[in-house]
């Protein structure tokens, strides 16, 4: 068995290791972008979930849309999403995101979504619209969407996946033993579940696992396996960062070695392509997982 080294947390808490460095947000693309989602009234999942790569991204001319509101229903441990009431939730969102990314010009484009689990259809028909009437606006624009759990709802599942995006993401986060812990109102079979099916309706299907949870290496083995089973084709690793004091400790920083491991064990696994290290995100790079 592989033996790379790992760091705890206590012994890096003032200075994080160097491979967690990240770029600050500047450049004349990051205000382009800044300057659109500030016009349109839009929430981006960078700036809600303290992403590390919001820099790169948006320096890149890319962001990734959060529409349904900024507030989530779910207290998830590992999440800087405010957690609470959500307010009714707006109609026109699908076009004023749709515009945006016209605007933008981007050649792909991401999409996310608090979970709203007091609605009926968890927020399906607004998910629907976004993706059809961006599609309509920006028809060689090809769409990513990471949708929340929609606890077995599954006709708001297919409504979701159904407005011709060709990616379709829904985060594992962690692995079994430590759902509880990290997503109490999320249940681990039934994320794959969601995948499975997802796969089913003819979907491309993509994940992300956060590490340095207190994982084991053989739980993240298991969860490739299942993962590969399931029908899973992408598959993202990357550290886990406390956003706040009042969030799950880093339980320990995972080397950039046994990253490029896991990356390896992965597609000897089934899994068609896997990016893995300290800064991946579930939406870095992800205009390389469409044709994969």
């Amino acid at each position: 068995m592989i033996e790379l080294p790992v760091i705890s947390e206590e012994s890096t808490r003032r200075k994080k290791p160097d491979w967690l460095r990240v770029k600050l947000p500047v450049g004349k693309e990051y205000a382009k972008v800044r300057k659109l989602v500030d016009e349109h009234k839009l929430h981006t999942i960078c700036e809600s979930g303290n992403c590390p790569n919001m820099g790169e991204c948006w320096g890149a001319g890319t962001a990734t849309f959060m529409i349904l509101g900024n507030v989530c229903t779910r207290s998830c441990s590992f999440c800087a999403v405010a957690t609470g009431r959500p307010p009714e939730y707006d109609t026109d969102e699908p076009r004023r995101v749709a515009e945006a990314i016209k605007l933008m010009g981007v050649k792909h484009a991401v999409i996310t979504s608090v979970n709203r689990d007091e609605l009926k259809d968890k927020g399906a028909e607004i998910w629907y619209q976004t993706v059809v009437q961006t599609k309509e606006l920006s028809p060689e624009t090809t769409i990513e969407t990471l949708i929340p759990d929609v606890k077995s709802n599954w006709d708001a599942l297919y409504r979701m996946i159904s407005g011709g995006q060709e990616v379709v993401s829904h985060n594992m986060e962690t692995v079994g033993s430590l759902y509880r812990r990290v997503r109490p109102q999320a249940k681990y079979d039934r994320s794959l579940e969601q995948i499975r099916l997802t796969k089913e309706f003819g979907k491309r299907t993509k994940t992300g696992i956060m590490l340095g949870l207190g994982e084991t290496k053989e739980e993240v083995y298991k969860a490739m396996d299942d993962l590969a089973a399931n029908g899973c084709d992408i598959l993202t690793l990357g550290q886990y960062l406390q956003p706040t004091k009042m969030h799950i400790e880093v339980a320990e920083f995972i080397h950039p070695d046994l990253f490029a491991h896991y990356k390896e064990e992965g597609l000897k696994r089934g899994l068609k392509y896997v990016e893995s290290g300290p800064l991946v995100r579930s939406s870095y790079h992800a205009e390389r997982h469409v044709n994969v």
